[in-house]
């Protein structure tokens, strides 16, 4: 008996220095030893994610334990703080391993995706659904007032009650098993939703006859549209874009069937009517009748602009074609050729004054003069890749961030722009500042042997954009991370990024820092009064095509019964009962609208407008007081950027601005009055 005791002990003793040198190896259980303790992004193989995530789920459900079972009565310390900090291994591998999955995509890694997707599911629903935590988190919330707490203990206390019964804390326990498999496909259903769209955007080229080559990424997609002449090419090339996903072997079809219909139901069960009442009752609309009010405002004469639009290019299309009807393919080539014609102004003349090197510096020196911040590449920080640079960000001489830049198409990379964090900014435990990790990507056409990466406008003003979320991300002074950053109501969120443009379009700011990639000079005067006047241009299009995507959302999620929904028929009757005119079609076609169907804005995607009322007021506020960089207003914009979800954003806008916004300086500067 005893030698088979010592024998087992020395097995486990063995097992135990095994998984000891195990986890030692897997370098998320370590320090990463980096400047700012970054990801060792090199260090990383896709064989340490799982791993990593079992272990950081099992070290919260631990930490969860320790609240649960903590036999002193509940308080904000034990219960709401220690809650808002467990999970943080899990949070770190989550960041890295669900970003670097839409930029440094593979096999490997959608195989680690459909494997813990559902894994993470059914860990937060045990959150979640953990009664014993929630009942002592609502313990505190019913005795909040008496607590002494200051304003962002209180906030936090607030957000996270009220996470929990969104997340189905109050959901009957004879429904709570249905609830979790809900979460299950819901989460499921959109991962496989956005690898469909990646498969089916890499799998088409068109090779032409000069032997250029035409993809479904937007830098080759889109150009191509506005230049070709062919119109035979331009239907071909046209209806590879909009019928991605819609049949084959990447079919969205039926995924949107179920997730509608999968929502709906999760929304039934938390006691509201449609799935858009659930989403809007934790924004700043509220209500799906202020959110169709709101984009009516600007519909109506967006889509009495776009059919005066149409009237032009149809008789251009006759002149070229007779008897010829304008299509969808048609409506780009002529936009742009009667833009030239109009303005004298096309995308060669006004590309190679925005070296994407020029803008980007134009961006960084916008917020030094707005904020006071500098920023400085490094290429010793840690990258994911050779075209990802590093850049710390400085206040004075204390660097408060990290920013990464990563601009060019990748195989690997999902179309589009965004900003995200390996990292949010928070107060540690041990009282010390975190500073956060920001990460913009975006999708520029590269650079040649003989030319830097050039954008056209459009382009410029999406580099300001993302980089506006950058700066949400990069300023915030928060102590908890659920509340830090961009942690902030949908509708809001995009009022750093989308006000960033305004800067971006300025005459006084363009003449900074668009300048000649070859001969240095500045942009002159008449090229920058061209792209003034043409600001105005095509805004009937460009509206009524985004808010046909707007309203499209909202009425996929605003069915009130569940239904089979035939995405083709179902967008087409809609549409057509709004009165969009055939010639345009919604931004985003349903089989690969990633942001209602993936990307997290399912019922959000009207926050664009939305914010816009925001940041075309908050930017006239600026142009009234004669200063484009007002210190006084800068100050209070920035503790807007600085605040994250800390103070209700409403009340801080209006303390920025000193009124309700006003739906005027967006009309005004998009030509609709």
């Amino acid at each position: 008996m005893k030698k088979q005791s010592l024998l087992t002990l020395c097995c486990a003793v063995l097992l135990l220095t095994a998984g000891c040198k195990k986890n030692m190896e897997n370098p998320f259980f370590t320090a990463w030893g980096t400047p700012y303790e970054i990801p060792d992004f090199q260090k990383i193989k896709t064989e340490h994610y799982m791993p990593a995530f079992q272990e950081g789920m099992e070290r919260q459900k631990a930490e969860i334990a320790a609240i649960v079972d903590n036999p002193e009565a509940p308080t904000f310390a034990n219960t709401v703080e220690a809650y808002e900090y467990s999970g943080q291994l899990l949070n770190e591998v989550a960041s890295v391993f669900f970003n670097l999955s839409e930029c440094e995509n593979s096999p490997e890694m959608e195989a680690i995706a459909e494997e813990v997707t559902p894994l993470l599911s059914a860990h937060g629903d045990d959150i979640a659904l953990n009664a014993k935590l929630f009942a002592r988190i609502k313990a505190v919330y019913d005795q909040r007032e008496s607590l002494d707490l200051n304003p962002e203990q209180m906030r936090l206390l607030e957000e996270t009650y009220k996470g929990f019964v969104r997340n189905g804390a109050n959901v009957p326990e004879e429904q709570q098993a249905r609830f979790r498999e809900l979460n299950e496909q819901i989460a499921s259903l959109t991962l496989r939703f956005a690898q469909n769209v990646l498969k089916a955007t890499n799998a088409y080229k068109k090779v032409l006859d000069d032997g250029t080559e035409v993809t479904l990424s937007l830098p080759s997609w889109e150009p191509f549209m506005q230049t070709c002449p062919d119109r035979a090419l331009r239907e071909e090339v046209w209806t590879a874009y909009t019928t991605r996903c819609k049949g084959g072997e990447f079919n969205n079809l039926g995924i949107i069937d179920t997730l509608v219909n999968l929502r709906l139901e999760r929304a039934n069960i938390l006691g509201f009517p449609t799935h858009a009442d659930y989403v809007l009752d934790n924004t700043l609309a509220k209500t799906p009748q202020n959110v169709t009010d709101c984009l009516m405002q600007i519909w109506k004469p967006a889509l009495n602009l776009a059919k005066q639009e149409r009237d032009i290019y149809q008789k251009m299309l006759a002149a070229d074609e007779s008897g010829a009807k304008l299509q969808p393919w048609d409506w780009r080539y002529y936009s742009e050729k009667y833009r030239v014609e109009k303005y004298a102004l096309n995308d060669d003349e006004v590309r190679p004054y925005f070296s994407l090197d020029n803008v980007r510096q134009g961006a960084f020196d916008v917020a030094t003069k707005l904020y006071g911040i500098t920023f400085r590449e490094n290429p010793d920080l840690p990258t994911y890749d050779t075209e990802a640079h590093a850049f710390e960000v400085l206040d004075g001489e204390e660097v408060i961030g990290i920013l990464y830049m990563d601009f060019h198409p990748r195989e690997s990379k999902r179309s589009g722009a965004w900003m995200t964090e390996f990292r949010g900014q928070k107060v540690d435990q041990q009282g010390n500042n975190v500073i956060p990790i920001i990460q913009v990507v975006c999708n520029f056409t590269k650079p040649t042997a003989d030319k830097p990466s050039l954008l056209n406008f459009d382009e410029s003003e999406t580099l300001f954009h993302e980089f506006g979320h950058a700066l949400h991300g990069l300023l915030s002074k928060c102590h908890y991370p659920s509340l830090a950053g961009t942690n902030v109501p949908r509708d809001f969120v995009e009022l750093p990024s989308q006000v960033m443009e305004n800067w971006c379009r300025h005459p006084q700011v363009m003449k900074s820092y668009a300048k000649h990639y070859q001969t240095g000079e500045a942009i002159p005067d008449d090229l920058i009064a061209k792209i003034a006047a043409a600001q105005t241009y095509g805004q009937g299009f460009i509206n009524t095509e985004l808010l046909a995507a707007s309203l499209l959302d909202m009425a996929y999620h605003g069915i009130t019964a569940k239904q089979t929904v035939d995405p083709l028929a179902f967008e087409q009757n809609y549409l057509d009962g709004i009165g969009l005119i055939p010639e345009i079609i919604s931004r985003y076609k349903s089989p690969y609208f990633q942001h209602i169907f993936t990307t997290g804005y399912d019922a959000g995607y009207y926050s664009y407008t939305w914010t816009a009322i925001l940041d075309h007021d908050a930017f006239a506020a600026f142009v009234e007081s004669g200063d484009l960089f007002n210190p006084e207003l800068a100050k209070k914009f920035r503790h807007i950027l600085e605040s994250g979800n800390t103070i209700d954003p409403m009340t801080m806008y209006r303390e920025f601005r000193g009124k309700d916004p006003s739906v005027q300086p967006l009309l005004k500067d998009r030509g609709l009055i």
